[in-house]
């Protein structure tokens, strides 16, 4: 499966068992109920999938302007911080709000989300490929499009 289709089944089985595992875990850690926990758990999946979409959008653009291309470990690193700040200072005063909790309690909540979401992200995206294959993009070039070899190396007509 490739393209749109795998993006769609990709996002939508994703956000799906997150939504799980989070009102399962918020549940767990705080006392509003399982109702709450539920919603929370949506919102929370709601805002992280259109806040991705902003911020690579914005992030993207912000890097087309640079004048060194590629992706270092810094700007990797500088992507993935700006993320996932900006998610805690969305998700962080709603999580207070819905669950009733303080905001250092929301917080470590939102701690305990991130770093479910790395290990979750991980294993999900294992499974993900051994289901459905690799997209196109990690597979294999054919070996037709090999680089030739070396002019010396080839075969030379006989005389």
């Amino acid at each position: 499966m490739q393209g749109l289709k795998r993006r769609i089944v990709y996002v939508t089985v994703f956000e799906g068992l997150g939504i799980l595992a989070t009102g399962v875990g918020l549940s767990s850690m705080a006392s509003s109920g399982a109702g709450r926990a539920g919603a929370a758990a949506v919102l929370t999946s709601v805002i992280a999938t259109l806040w991705n979409f902003v911020y690579n959008m914005y992030f993207e653009r912000w890097e087309a302007r640079q004048t060194k291309r590629g992706r270092s470990v810094a700007r990797r690193i500088a992507h993935a911080v700006g993320f996932e700040g900006g998610l805690l200072v969305m998700l962080v005063p709603m999580l207070a709000l819905i669950l009733h909790v303080s905001l250092m309690e929301a917080f470590v909540m939102d701690a305990g989300l991130s770093l479910f979401f790395l290990a979750y992200a991980y294993v999900f995206n294992l499974g993900f490929d051994y289901v459905f294959g690799l997209p196109a993009s990690a597979m294999p070039a054919p070996a037709s499009a090999s680089v030739p070899a070396p002019v010396s190396a080839r075969e030379t007509p006989q005389s």
